[in-house]
This record gives structure tokens, sequence and C-alpha cells, in this order.
């Protein structure tokens, strides 16, 4: 499908990229640019297969490339995109792979005074608390949801190859609207992270005085997982989606101080009523999964 795929950022989702491309033979080459920093993880990338070589030269990385994909953390896409730009060519397509997308677009904007049509922003729900090529794997986005969110200027051609490239990697594919996918993941999966990293902030002070984890139970394990995740990607992720994330952080304060209410009132109707409803509406969700 490529001659050449270059990957900007080779950790979990680029070294699984990677690895599902050449698994399903999508392209002759793949190679990887990362900073002096990278190295480690760049060589590592290498001698497991991952990738083809690597460069800490862009222009080199990049050269003859007619796919470039941008998996770094969303703080880093508009570094990325200034440093893109003067190798930037007309014959490639290029997109990202970041967990929100109208900061993406508006880099893209801000570095180049438009955003590019070969530029096809895309967002794979799919990932891990551990982070580097190690923790990559073949199969990561097989049958999980890959949203693309292309704008009036995008070239449907553009749009359609990365389709392509993702439905053959394992994805099930989606386009959806740049700010209507932002409002739909601040929901799904920014705040959540939020809360459980908050909560498990919380409980962590007090468990130095009052032992809460040793007691705790198999539930406090699964609610909090996603607190492992990588907390300098999710800082970024949170600061990029705050106006959609700042409204459901207050609506949920609305929430908590209804049940607050609820308990200091002994209102056991509306505790249970609360409780039902929120059983019901997982249970649409997890038949939605099964669909």
């Amino acid at each position: 499908m490529f001659k050449k795929l270059c990957l900007i950022g080779v950790g979990l989702i680029g070294g699984s990229i990677a690895r599902a491309a050449r698994d399903r033979d999508l392209c002759k080459a793949i190679v990887a640019y990362g900073r002096e920093i990278d190295i480690d993880n760049l060589q590592e990338a290498r001698r497991l297969g991952v990738i083809d070589e690597y460069f800490i030269n862009l222009e080199a990385a990049v050269k003859d490339a007619d796919c470039v994909i941008i998996a770094t953390p969303v703080g880093a896409i508009e570094k990325v995109l200034c440093e893109l730009q003067p190798y930037w060519s007309e014959q490639a397509v290029y997109s990202d792979v970041g967990s929100t997308k109208g900061n993406v677009v508006d880099a893209a904007r801000r570095v180049f005074g438009y955003l590019p049509c070969n530029f096809v922003p895309a967002h794979p729900i799919a990932g891990a608390e551990q982070s580097g090529v190690t923790a990559s794997v073949n199969g990561l986005f097989d049958d999980k949801r890959l949203i693309i969110t292309p704008v009036e200027q995008t070239d449907p051609k553009a749009t359609a190859t990365m389709q392509q490239f993702w439905h053959r990697l394992g994805a099930i594919v989606s386009i959806m609207e740049v700010d209507h996918h932002d409002a739909v993941l601040a929901a799904t999966s920014h705040l959540p992270h939020l809360l459980a990293f908050v909560l498990v902030d919380l409980l962590g002070r007090k468990d130095e005085q009052v032992e809460i984890f040793k007691y705790a139970a198999g539930g406090f394990k699964d609610f909090t997982r996603i607190a492992s995740s990588d907390p300098t990607m999710w800082l970024d992720i949170c600061l990029a989606n705050k106006q959609k994330l700042i409204p459901l952080i207050q609506q949920l304060k609305q929430e908590l101080d209804k049940m607050e209410l609820a308990l200091e009132n002994d209102d056991s109707q509306k505790i249970f009523q609360t409780f039902t409803y929120a059983g019901q509406a997982r249970q649409r969700f997890l038949d939605q999964l099964t669909n």
C-alpha cells in the first residue's frame, strides 16, 4: 500500500502500527524518527524488527516517504509540524494518532497558515497503561474503533487512503467532525482518566496513614486501573481538551452534590434510582460492544 512508512514516535501506538503494517504487508519499508533522548527506544525498535531503520535527522527520515504518521503525545504535535513543514511533500499522506483533534487542527493552521489537504487527523481508540516500543503489539487495533476527523479542506482521496490503511490494520473506522470527536472523548475517556487519577491521589494520601490500599477490594483495582497511565501523556490530553472537559467536571460536581444531599436525607429512592439507571446505562454500553 505504501512504499515507505515513516513513524514520528515509535512507542506503544507507533510500534503497534509498524508491527501490524509489516505483518499485513502494507508497506515495503518502515522507518522511525526520534530525538537523541529517544535513542535507546529507537535502537530497541530496530532490534525487535519493528522498524527497518531509525533517524534522528527528520529530513532523512521523511525522504521519499509516501505516508508519515505523527505518533507523539498531543502536546508535541505542533512542534513536530513546525519541524515537518520545510520537508512537507504533496506526494505523501500525513496523519496523527492524537487523542484530541481540535488542538491538532488548530496547530496545523498556525504552522502552515491553512490545513494541508493531505493531512488527515485520526485517533485510534486503543492503548494500554504501558508505554514504549516494548509494549507494542501486532493486534492492538483489531476490532478497535478508529476515528478520522477530516475537515472541509481535506482531500477525499487522502481520507480514503487512511481509511483503507486503518481498516487493513484491523480497526473499525468511523468519520466524525472534530468538535464532536473532542466532546465524545472528553466524556468517555478523558473524564474517566482524570477521575481515576484524582481518586487514587486522594486515597493514596490517606493510605499513608490508615492502610487503605491493604484492604482494597477488586473493584478498586478495576476502577483505578487507568490511573497507571502515562501522566505526561494525560497531562497533555487534559490541557488540550480542557474546553470540553471543564463543563463535564462541573456537571459531575452537581451530581455528587445531589448524591451527598440524598445521603444526608436518607433519600433511598433517589439513591436507588441513580444506581438503577447507571446499571441500565452501562448495560447499553456493553450491548453496543458486542454488536
